[in-house]
């Protein structure tokens, strides 16, 4: 399939990746290509010199070094066998669970990510790649589509012709071959032999494609599509849940990757947390956590639009304009997140602009902390996620009970539904190639209907190898809190001299991205949290400002 060819072209068809012959055990690259940042191997001739270098010496021949990828510099190695052990566990899924079992004869087949223009205009938007054909392929290049075949577990990728004339503009086309090493996949075809290629191998139980609701967009997955599909059987049944399923459970080689983005994402959180201070904009701030994140960590995209809240703005949930100027005595909420290789990181800190909490900003803080931590020493497999958010909402109204803002029983404010004027979201949601990750819940009719469970993004049971956000938060939000007043039933708890005190104060959040493990959790997230570390490092910043 030869693409059109535009009088003048910027960036068609990015290959994000580079060719590199690496020593397997140190690293070393001892060949680059043309491009940054994939190392592969050229098969054919590094094979010959290895099995001469190991007849004439003796020796048996080493293994070839695998293809990895990576940003450059001291960035993660993410090697391609991720992506070979994802197909994998989808082939044991379908083998496992489709009603055929070991005999299933089907081939899933994906269709990648296509290149974006912005509107009705030729400047192409930056490639990123869909997440379920990420998820299975780590192919970076856009306009692909794949086929996984469950008999054998063997792969296909289906990769654009290009037009010769791209080579003028947008570099060097290469051959199968390349995308074959590149990517680790068993074979590589031409999209426009799609139909060639299913018709050799129409397979008993059918072409599966992707479609289904995502549970957090209510958007519909459109399903692989080509010329000449219909004459064969298809099936949309199974492959979303199953998908689903899988990506809901990270693998070893998934999470060293979430370790990492968590990490670099950490680092720059510390960097805006010592710069800020009363006089910048909110801009600024977000601006300085791109800029560590990408410079320091290669993460070219972040998860999702900053949120840089300072006072108010901070009970706006997904706040994004950060417009502002942070004045002296805000509170600020910074939730920003980097992306790797697909994979997100999401983190939440709350402090006080001038650097030091005052005892309101003190109290709050401490409140969402101890619900925090409540949640995270309960969390290991076999705990319900809908009781953990419940546990998220009786501390933080057992806090502000024993602060003089609620009065009352606790039981009977968790019965009128009173955490949800404090706390309007979920506790937190599922992790990795989307910030909202998918699997959240196996059926949408099974999410509650009570004010705050209905607005968690999961309601599942915690399994070993699952990834979530923990984020508490307590806000004072106008319209919350004024509905409650006119409510006898929730006001009765609501102590209004003292919750005066807290009108415009903004909100406090904490998040976290937490690997529930055999025992317990780990938590990927090594931003600096106690008021102790948050008052030095930003004391620390302030000095280095004046030095």
């Amino acid at each position: 399939m030869a693409h059109h060819h535009h009088e003048h072209h910027h960036s068609h068809h990015p290959h994000h990746g580079g060719c590199a012959l690496v020593n397997a055990e140190s690293g070393a690259v001892v060949h680059s290509g043309l491009e940054a940042h994939y190392y592969v191997v050229n098969e054919a001739p590094a094979a010959a010199a290895n099995a001469a270098y190991a007849s004439a010496t003796g020796t048996a021949a080493a293994p070839l070094p695998k293809a990895v990828w990576s940003m450059g510099a001291s960035t993660l190695k993410v090697p391609m066998a991720l992506h070979a052990e994802t197909r994998a566990k989808l082939v044991d899924y379908y083998r496992a669970h489709f009603h055929a079992k070991e005999n299933t004869d089907a081939v899933v087949l994906l269709e990648g990510g296509k290149l974006q223009h912005q509107y009705d205009t030729d400047r192409e938007m930056l490639f990123r790649q869909e997440s379920f054909f990420m998820y299975l392929f780590g192919v970076t290049d856009p306009d692909c589509y794949a086929a996984l075949d469950i008999r054998s577990g063997e792969s296909t990728l289906f990769v654009p012709e290009l037009d010769p004339s791209y080579a003028i503009w947008e570099g060097v086309i290469h051959p199968q071959e390349y995308f074959r090493i590149k990517y680790e996949v068993t074979h590589v075809r031409f999209v426009n032999e799609l139909k060639w290629w299913f018709g050799l191998r129409n397979p008993e139980h059918g072409v599966h494609v992707l479609t289904g609701v995502n549970s957090d967009s209510k958007s519909v997955v459109p399903p692989a599509n080509f010329d000449g599909l219909s004459e064969f059987k298809v099936d949309s049944s199974f492959l979303h849940a199953a998908l689903s399923e899988c990506r809901l459970i990270k693998t070893p080689k998934e999470i060293e990757v979430m370790r990492y983005v968590n990490k670099v994402s950490s680092d720059a959180h510390a960097r805006v947390m010592a710069a800020c201070r009363p006089g910048m904009m909110e801009y600024q701030l977000e601006s300085l956590f791109l800029h560590e994140t990408y410079s320091m960590g290669g993460c070219r995209f972040a998860a999702y639009n900053c949120i840089c809240g300072a006072g108010h703005s901070g009970a706006t949930l997904h706040y994004g304009q950060n417009s502002k100027a942070i004045r002296e005595n805000d509170m600020m909420l910074l939730d920003m997140g980097a992306e790797y290789h697909g994979y997100v990181s999401d983190i939440t800190r709350s402090y006080p602009a001038n650097g030091k909490f005052s005892p309101n900003q003190r109290f709050i803080y401490e409140t969402v902390r101890q619900a925090q931590k409540a949640v995270m020493d309960a969390m290991r497999p076999g705990v319900k996620w809908t009781d953990m958010h419940l546990l998220a909402e009786r501390t933080i109204l057992e806090q502000l009970k024993a602060g003089g803002l609620l009065q009352g029983s606790v039981d009977e404010m968790i019965e009128a539904c009173l955490g949800y004027v404090f706390m309007p979201h979920g506790l937190g949601h599922q992790m990795g190639l989307d910030t909202h990750d998918v699997g959240g819940y196996r059926d949408a009719s099974e999410r509650s209907e009570r004010p705050g469970l209905r607005n968690l993004r999961t309601n599942r049971v915690l399994a070993e190898g699952m990834v979530l956000t923990v984020e508490p938060g307590v806000y004072f939000v106008e319209h919350l809190l004024k509905k409650a007043f006119a409510d006898p039933a929730q006001s009765k708890f609501l102590v209004k001299s003292k919750l005066d005190e807290f009108r415009g104060f903004g909100g406090v959040r904490l998040e976290d991205d937490v690997l529930v493990t055999a025992t317990g959790y780990e938590n990927l997230t090594t931003v600096p949290v106690t008021i102790e570390e948050v008052e030095a490092i930003m004391a620390a910043g302030a000095k280095s400002r004046s030095a």
